[in-house]
């Protein structure tokens, strides 16, 4: 006999109280919609003002009664705040977990969800003023003590452009975070990463000038993807019959980016050096610092400066781990459950500073 009607509603409507209750009382995925906060006209380091700016920033987990479980982790280059979650390094059980942390991801200027050339009402493409690495902390800190209420947190994490951040968080504000875990990053850039990072601009704003964005990140593809794997990996991975649609699929990926927003990330990248506020000195930048650290490169990074991050690391007396393999600036997705286990261990161990297990709270 047919299910009466009323029955079935009743039934549907039960479902969906059901999926409502679990979603509020899961830490999976239930704050992962990106927020905004609203900054106003904000001053940059280099006197000018990007107006009317907005920072974008997605929370993931429960944050503890005492506040002292927040993990605060910065974008990388052209990423989201978002694509750290889709990717798997945010989430229960993940590279930041968020079943013992309460995560806070945070979009960068340029990044086409924070304040950018992309999305800027009022100095959009290239009116949109140059910003630096330390601009993008600066903001981020305004967003965390005025907007969120948050004055200290447990750690601060990111990796490649995200692990600059990091670097820079722990001289500007050395006190905020009991710990630090730069990943795959360079507390400041080189005369050779420099070189690397100038054809990129090259490429993209003599192109974009003449072609539009499509065709400037399409052109940008094979120097980008060469960079960042090793030549024994793609050597091992595409075969020369495989290459054309090797290097298509590539460029499908590419031209989904704004080329104006790149640019100015770029930029960026290529200025960073938190050793500026100290008038250059490495030994006044490590006193400056306050945090304990996890250093992590990888053998074969030719996007990253090793030996510039191993050499501050050194000086501020901190963990230094290496990751291997042949993925160069890639390896933290090919050696990720290794990665994981760095990065779990040392937050664990750190049992002095460890924040109390996390307990649901409104926020």
């Amino acid at each position: 006999m047919e299910m009466p009607h009323y029955v079935k509603e009743i039934r549907f409507y039960v479902f969906v109280f059901l999926a409502i209750v679990f979603l509020a009382g899961s830490d999976t995925l239930a704050n992962d919609s990106v927020q905004y906060a609203n900054l106003g006209d904000f001053q940059l380091d280099n006197g000018s003002v990007i107006r009317d700016c907005r920072l974008g920033y997605l929370t993931v987990g429960n944050l503890n009664v005492e506040k002292s479980n927040i993990i605060l982790v910065p974008t990388w280059l052209a990423g989201t705040s978002k694509e750290l979650v889709d990717l798997g390094f945010i989430g229960p059980g993940k590279l930041f977990d968020s079943s013992k942390y309460f995560i806070i991801a945070l979009d960068s200027f340029g990044n086409g969800v924070s304040s950018s050339p992309s999305n800027s009402q009022h100095q959009s493409g290239k009116d949109f003023p140059h910003f630096s690495v330390r601009d993008m902390v600066r903001a981020q800190h305004l967003l965390l003590t005025e907007k969120m209420n948050i004055h200290h947190v447990y750690a601060v994490a990111g990796i490649s452009m995200g692990s600059m951040q990091a670097f820079e968080w722990l001289v500007s504000y050395p006190a905020f975070m009991d710990l630090c875990i730069p990943i795959l990053g360079s507390p400041w850039t080189t005369s050779y990463e420099m070189l690397f990072w100038s054809a990129q601009l090259c490429i993209l704003e003599n192109i974009a000038e003449c072609k539009g964005s499509r065709e400037a990140m399409k052109a940008l593809t094979p120097l980008h993807v060469m960079q960042v794997w090793t030549r024994d990996y793609r050597t091992e991975h595409t075969s020369p019959s495989g290459f054309s649609a090797f290097l298509a699929g590539e460029q499908e990926k590419f031209v989904l980016y704004d080329a104006t927003n790149w640019v100015s990330q770029v930029r960026a990248i290529m200025n960073h050096d938190i050793l500026k506020k100290f008038g250059g000195s490495r030994v006044k930048a490590a006193e400056a610092v306050r945090a304990k650290c996890l250093v992590i490169s990888a053998e074969q990074d030719q996007i990253q400066s090793i030996k510039e991050a191993r050499t501050f690391a050194c000086l501020i007396h901190a963990d230094i781990l290496k990751l291997k393999g042949a993925c160069g600036h890639f390896t933290f997705f090919c050696d990720h459950e290794n990665l994981k286990k760095m990065v779990h261990s040392f937050l664990s161990r750190n049992v002095s500073a460890a924040p109390k297990a996390a307990k649901k709270t409104d926020k």
